[in-house]
């Protein structure tokens, strides 16, 4: 294969450029070919055998199947997770949330005890695992299937983090755990799910033909629904100078700060993302 026929197999779903790109992106990721490889010489240099199986990926991109899902793998916080159609594909504003909790805890003290609630591949809780000091990491996903890729992560990057499975949506009702937990929690962050089915005919068809529906949407009537039960749970589950962090819909970053303020929860603030959207909000518990 040739790499502008790879190239012209991908411009029925994106412009020039970004074909190029995509391209690229798979014969250096998974291949290991330079851009002397890709494009100097005529035909690629592959074996049969990699031929074969860029046929197969080309395919599935062109059936606009995510690029990071053909390859098995997204990039997050400069690390390679794990990822498959069973969790979302890592987003870079939500590396700014691990960000954002990585630049607080440098301030604070160690130990800590991080809960990562709705974690889908896991990238959260990992990348936190690896980046702060004396720190334990719990996470809860619903989905099974999510918990064995962010159990996959664990390992690939060897860390230890207790997983749960668990409804987020009935956390708080869950009287065994939350008595084990209650006062229990330093920072409790999560990246539920947050957009509006009435926002799909705006979404890219790779999206909503591929990742997860049940990590994407809520209901057009309730898009707070998931912060309403975490923040519920947060006024038991965090310590007194516990705190919470959560990404949220840009269209409702009011309606979550004000959940937060209405369930008891104090020091709200909206954080922007890198790209200068008002995408997070931050929370603690009141220290009476």
């Amino acid at each position: 294969m040739k790499f502008r026929q790879l190239r012209d197999k991908l411009l029925p779903l994106y412009d020039e450029r970004e074909a190029k790109a995509v391209a690229r992106y798979v014969l250096e990721e998974r291949f290991g070919l330079m851009p002397g490889d890709i494009y100097v010489q005529d035909d690629l240099p592959l074996t049969d055998e990699q031929s074969r199986m860029l046929e197969q990926m080309a395919d599935r991109l062109a059936a606009a199947e995510p690029v990071q899902y053909v390859l098995g793998e997204a990039w997050f916080c400069n690390r390679r997770f794990v990822v498959s159609p069973s969790v979302l594909i890592p987003r870079p504003e939500t590396e700014r949330l691990c960000g954002m909790i990585v630049d607080d805890a440098a301030h604070g003290s160690a130990p800590m005890r991080v809960f990562d609630a709705c974690t889908g591949s896991g990238c959260i809780a990992v990348t936190l695992a690896l980046e702060l000091k004396e720190v334990q990491v719990s996470a809860c996903d619903l989905s099974g299937e999510a918990l064995t890729v962010a159990q996959a992560n664990a390992r690939r990057w060897g860390v230890e983090v207790e997983w749960r499975r668990m409804d987020v949506l009935h956390i708080e009702h869950d009287a065994a755990f939350r008595t084990s937990t209650d006062g229990t929690w330093d920072i409790i962050v999560s990246n539920p799910p947050y957009i509006c089915l009435k926002e799909k005919k705006e979404m890219a068809r790779n999206v909503l033909a591929h990742e997860p529906s049940m990590a994407l949407f809520v209901p057009d009537d309730d898009p707070t629904l998931f912060y309403r039960s975490l923040a519920r749970w947060a006024r038991h589950a965090l310590n007194s100078k516990g705190k919470i962090y959560l990404e949220t819909n840009p269209l409702y970053v009011d309606d979550v700060q004000t959940v937060l303020e209405k369930e008891g929860l104090c020091n709200t603030k909206i954080h922007e993302d890198d790209f200068g959207k008002r995408r997070f909000v931050t929370a603690q518990v009141a220290d009476f």
